[in-house]
């Protein structure tokens, strides 16, 4: 995967942010989701690479990042931190200012960079959610048993991290099958490379983190700026197969949170760059060219 990228880790204030780069032109920065790694953009980053400098790494806390030691108010976790996180690696790259596109827990940190970092962010594209604050707001039984993870991995005294660590292999493919409806989409030497980093304990206990930051320090942010918008332009693309799709108008949700939002649902599940990776190549590499 990524043949012809460099890989590099790369220090941050507080942490190591892995990443691969490789391309020529605009910056683009790639951010993944639960309970993956930046392989998820392995058959969507060459393309693109043919058009823009692309950077797909590891938020903190996933794949071959480093893994903070978390806090009582989970703000190791948040967004917030896992957002700046990546700005001071694009800078450290050269980048001052780029296009971002984020996948699942990565469109949520691509969201939060906008609004933290209007001037570094360019463009954003976010795939297959609908704002935190939203889905908090809203959540109903349907919503809540789709994404029961949500409320599982929040839980505390290790509870999560003992029961998923007990057969980490068997969780990551229940949850991909899950959300994507059928696990052959998935490339074998991806799913080799999330089950790696994923058996790592400091990983799940990091994921979890995550998901304990979104339902507490997360929503306090969000709760502070919920009057400012995001002014870049935004594209918004979903899985027709998937649960936001079934319970949301997903494009009204971000033209809620932005000025500016267009966006369309894939013939798809959760995992759109590796289920549909030629179409969501199309969309994006159009969307960032522009």
């Amino acid at each position: 995967m990524f043949e012809g990228f460099a890989s590099s880790g790369i220090a941050t204030g507080e942490t190591v942010i892995h990443a691969v780069m490789g391309g020529s032109g605009p910056p683009l920065l790639l951010l993944h989701g639960y309970p993956q790694t930046h392989a998820i953009w392995h058959r969507v980053a060459p393309s693109l690479a043919e058009r823009f400098t692309v950077v797909a790494s590891d938020l903190r806390g996933y794949g071959d990042s480093g893994k903070p030691p978390s806090d009582p108010e989970h703000l190791a976790y948040s967004k917030r931190k896992m957002a700046a996180d990546q700005v001071e690696l694009m800078r450290t790259l050269g980048f001052e200012r780029f296009f971002v596109a984020g996948h699942d827990r990565g469109g949520r940190v691509a969201h939060r960079m906008a609004l933290d970092e209007p001037e570094a962010v360019l463009k954003l594209a976010v795939l297959d959610i609908v704002p935190t604050h939203k889905i908090f707001a809203t959540v109903d039984k349907d919503v809540a048993t789709g994404y029961y993870h949500w409320f599982f991995l929040i839980q505390k005294g290790g509870l999560p991290e003992t029961l998923i660590g007990h057969d980490p292999d068997w969780y990551l493919r229940a949850k991909l099958s899950q959300w994507s409806g059928d696990v052959s989409a998935f490339a074998p030497e991806a799913l080799a490379e999330y089950a790696r980093c994923f058996r790592d304990p400091a990983t799940i206990h990091a994921s979890c983190e995550d998901y304990r930051a979104a339902a507490s320090i997360d929503l306090v942010h969000d709760e502070g700026d919920m009057a400012t918008p995001i002014t870049c332009p935004v594209l918004v693309l979903w899985g027709e197969k998937g649960l936001m799709h079934r319970h949301y108008d997903v494009l009204a949700t971000w033209q809620e949170r932005a000025t500016d939002v267009r966006g369309q649902a894939l013939p798809c599940g959760h995992f759109l760059p590796e289920e549909e990776p030629v179409k969501t190549t199309s969309l994006l590499a159009e969307f960032f060219r522009e």
